[in-house]
Formats: structure tokens, sequence, C-alpha cells
């Protein structure tokens, strides 16, 4: 993708000469004559790195900076003649990449730009990796789901809203019905896709504020926010008759099931009691025979 540098500069002749030479060079050019102009620009156009000189009329070049990084994610290189008035420490503490002294030589400034953009480059590898490694640390592999860490934590977060704001706050349990019957007759690799399955089912019923987890084993919990024990049931019921419905195995009927328990959350209550009770909820649906969805309240 071509880089795309926005120029600021009060005087005409400085700001055309660096735009006419960068724009040969096949980077995409914008150009502004005050940091007020710019400031106008960035709100509808991104760009990628932004030179300016210090000294303009109205706001400088060190205040605009400041402003862009508290708002934009955009690199800056700072020009300036005065070399007695601004330092590079004071540049660089306002959240300038580079610093160049007039008068600019061509080539320098695109040796700084070209640097500017590759630790930008760099700078955005290391957070996609860092992301992808967060979302690897959090997800189960084979369901895609949450995992039962991140369930702890996303339940303790919403708990605490809870406490803030005073809102319904529900959980889900779900058991696969006599999974291991079902691994010991067709294979783990057969029941693994069964697993996989039931998560897209489950994931097929939810909100977008609701969160998926994969419990362990055939388990998974649903955290519904915002949602009563009524409300909650409501969303058992869908789930339990997706999965009741679904073919699993591709030419052979072969009937699944789960068993739901449900519970809300009561103030005050550790969350493991919460989490228990849940799952008491969810053995109260296996011993009524499975295939079903039991409620038990505080």
């Amino acid at each position: 993708m071509t880089a795309r540098i926005l120029i600021v500069d009060d005087d005409d002749q400085i700001r055309n000469s660096i735009q006419e030479f960068l724009t040969i060079l096949d980077f995409k050019t914008y150009s502004a004559e005050s940091a007020e102009q710019a400031l106008s620009f960035l709100k509808t156009r991104a760009v990628d790195v932004i030179i300016t000189d210090i000294i303009m009329n109205g706001m400088d070049g060190l205040e605009m900076t400041r402003i862009i990084k508290d708002t934009y994610d955009t690199d800056i290189i700072v020009i300036t003649g005065y070399t007695g008035d601004y330092s590079y420490e004071e540049a660089i503490n306002k959240g300038a990449d580079d610093f160049i002294f007039k008068p600019v030589r061509f080539e320098e400034l695109l040796l700084r730009l070209k640097r500017v953009l590759r630790e930008r480059k760099l700078t955005r590898e290391r957070a996609e990796i860092l992301e992808k490694l967060k979302e690897l640390a959090i997800t189960d592999d084979l369901t895609k789901l949450y995992n039962s860490r991140h369930f702890y934590e996303q339940l303790a977060n919403e708990i605490n809203r809870f406490n803030r704001y005073q809102r319904p706050l529900s959980l889900l349990l779900i058991d696969v019905d006599h999974f291991k019957e079902f691994n010991d007759t067709y294979g783990h690799l057969e029941g693994d896709k069964v697993l996989h399955k039931v998560a897209g089912l489950i994931t097929s019923c939810l909100r977008a504020m609701d969160t998926g987890y994969r419990y362990g084993g055939e388990e998974f919990t649903v955290i519904l926010p915002e949602t009563n024990s009524d409300a909650a049931m409501a969303v058992a019921e869908r789930i339990n008759n997706v999965v009741k419905n679904e073919l699993f195995i591709e030419g052979i009927q072969k009937d699944l099931s789960v068993s739901i328990g449900v519970t809300q959350y009561l103030p005050g209550e550790l969350l493991t009691d919460f989490v228990c009770r849940a799952d008491k909820a969810m053995y109260m649906a296996k011993d009524g025979g499975r295939n079903r969805t039991a409620l038990l309240l505080p």
C-alpha cells in the first residue's frame, strides 16, 4: 500500500517542493498551509506520516503534534530552522517521531521518512502478533470459543459491572448428553466435529453482547449480561432446539441433545457460588431426563 503523507507548512515554496519531490517517488501526498487546516483534514482522511514545520502562523507544529498524537494513529516528522529555540528532546517529548533542521536536504528527508515508515510497519506487525497471541491464549483451539480461563475473567468483569449498574446477569451451563457413548461409537474425530458444531450452534443463538465459552470436555457456558432468568430460559430453550434438530453425522440419523442449567446472579454472592448454582441446575436437567433446560434461582 502506498504511504500517505501530509505536508504542513505555511511557506508555499517549501510545502510545494516537498510535495512535488515525494509525489515523484510515488508517495500519496496531501498538503496543508496551517496546523488548523491539517487538524481539519485529519477529521476525514487518514495519513501515515505528517511532515510539518514548527514555526507557523497560528498554532505551531509542536502543539499540533501533541494534539495529533493524542487523537490519531499517525507518525510525525518535524522540521525547524531555529536550532536554538527548539531541541530534539522537546520535539520527541511532544510525540514527534523524527526531527530535521532546515535547510531541508531531500536525500535526508527521504532517509528519515523511510525509517519512520519502516518502524511504523514493524510496530503494527508486532501489535498484530501480540493480538494474535493474546487471542490464542484465551481461545479454545477446537471450538474457537473462548476458554474457561477467559470465562472466569469475563464473568468477574460482568459481576463488577452488575455491582455498578445493578442490571440483571444470567448464566447458562450446557452439557452434551451421552457424549462419551457417542465418542465410543463413532470415534474421537467425529466427537470433535460434534463439539465444534455445537459451539457454532450455541453462538448462532446469542446476541452480540453475549459470550460463549468451552468450559471443559463437552461442557459449555454462556454469559448473558442484561438478562433476567426468564429471558435466559428463552435463550437456553433456543439452544436446546437447534441442537436437537441438527444432523451431526452426514448420512446417519443420530440425534444429539444438550442439558442446560440456567441461573441468575444474586447481588453480593461469590463468583464460585454463581457458577456452582448453574452447574447444579444443569444436573437437574440431566436428572430430569436430559434434552431439557432447568432453572435454579438463588
